[in-house]
Formats: structure tokens, sequence, C-alpha cells
């Protein structure tokens, strides 16, 4: 696992935008999974700015969903396929074409599932999963003590989880579904770089289990320590708990750049 520290949330998601430019210039059908909530809003409009200046051609790009809520219709501005339509899709000049996720509205959720990690391994696998982390330490919607090893699935969200996405739906937690549609920890660690990008004090305990604790399903985050190709990027106020991150910012300061992110 490679540990960044930005300065800030900006330089954040453009590290991370150069990454995925990069991706899309080696392979520039890539197939790209996404996150949604504000953290990864930075991400989505620095890589929107290089496809706009001609810097990158994202032309052939694909983009696939991490989860969905369960019952909203399709077309709701807060079902994620929407928020994900406004925020990459479009930005990035692509059509929904382009774009594969869950069927939140399936009368057979659990088909649904399992019909979407068909899909992701049917396209090829994920090239590159942006990643957000929950407060919990959860990543998707894989809540603490969600099985290292599961799948595309229903999850039950924990209240905790239902208040800080309350937000999103004028603050009314009762608007907030109860259940999601998520790609599970094991179908996640399958995608052939995993980039987890967090932002603010708040998430600082989270990051800190995640890259220096134990592997824990209490800490779904911690999973990532198992992967060939983690990368977590964080800002000086997420990293505020890491003992070792001194060693980190040594680390990436005399990373050879051949080695990208």
């Amino acid at each position: 696992m490679e540990v960044v520290i930005v300065p800030d949330a900006t330089a954040g998601g453009e590290l991370i935008a150069d990454a995925i430019a990069a991706l899309l210039r080696r392979k520039p059908d890539a197939l790209l999974g996404v996150a949604t909530g504000s953290t990864p809003l930075p991400v989505y409009e620095a890589l929107a700015t290089q496809v706009r200046s001609g810097a990158v051609d994202a032309s052939r790009a694909r983009i696939c969903q991490l989860d969905e809520y369960v019952g909203l219709p399709a077309d709701h501005p807060e079902s994620y396929r929407s928020v994900v339509l406004r925020q990459v899709v479009e930005p990035l000049g692509l059509t929904e074409g382009a774009f594969m996720g869950p069927d939140g509205t399936a009368e057979d959720v659990q088909a649904a599932c399992e019909a979407y990690d068909r899909a992701l391994a049917e396209a090829g696998g994920v090239d590159l999963q942006l990643l957000g982390i929950g407060t919990d330490g959860h990543i998707g919607f894989n809540e603490p003590c969600s099985s290292l090893a599961s799948r595309t699935r229903i999850k039950t969200l924990t209240e905790q989880t239902r208040v800080d996405n309350a937000r999103f739906f004028e603050g009314d937690i009762d608007q907030v579904p109860h259940h999601v549609i998520t790609q599970g920890i094991g179908t996640i660690l399958e995608a052939r770089h995993l980039v987890l990008l967090a932002t603010g004090a708040g998430k600082a305990d989270a990051v800190a289990q995640t890259v220096e604790g134990p592997v824990s399903a209490l800490v779904p985050a911690s999973a990532l320590q198992l992967h060939p190709h983690a990368t977590v990027v964080v800002d000086e106020a997420a990293a505020s708990k890491l003992k070792l991150a001194d060693y980190f910012r040594h680390t990436y300061a005399n990373k050879p750049a051949w080695q990208g992110l």
C-alpha cells in the first residue's frame, strides 16, 4: 500500500486525475470505477478540465458504479446513477452507453447484484477503482463487519451512514433509503488499481486504522492492505493520526518518477 500525503483536497484531486489520464493514454478504453459523495469531486473536476483542454482523450473510457440505493427511481436526482451521469459521464463528454451500474429498482435485487458482478467480469474487470472512506471505515457500502470476501450484494445501511448522507436529501434522514446494492470487498479487490481519497479531520481515525491497523472486517477499508496495487491519497488533516506520516512523506518524495501513482 502506498500512502501519499497532499496539502489539500484540490491537490489530491489533481494527482489522481493525472493518474487516470496516464491510464487512459495507455489504455483508452479503460474501465474506471467511480465513487460518489463530496470527496471525489476534485478528481472529476480536474479530469474534466484535462479533457476539455485536450490534454487527454476520454472518448473511449468506460465508467462503472461502486454502489446504488435500493428503491430510488433511476432518474431520482440522488440515485447514484443520476449522480455519476451528472458528475462524471457528462463532464467527460461521454454518453450513457459508456456507463454501467447495478439496477437498484429490480424486482429481484439479489439477481441484479449477481448480474452486475458478471457484467464487470465480462467487461474485462475494473482498471482503476476510486474509493472514498466512511467515518467508520466503510468502503462502498461495505459497513463494519462485512465479509472481506463479499461479492456485490444488498446491504443495510448503519444509522451513522444514513445520518452522514442526509445532507444530500435536504437534511432529512427519512428520505435516505435503508438499503443499497454495493460491490463487495472481494469484488472491489479484483480491480487492478485501487485509489482511496480521504480528506478532512473527520476521516483521520478511519485512515489511521485502514493504513496502520490490522486487517479486520471491523474496518472494511483495511482490506486494501491485501491488494498488490493500492494507493491511499490523504490531505494533511486526514493524515493527522498516522504514526508513520513522516515516513510516508519521505517515501513519496524519493519515489522514482517512472513508477507513477
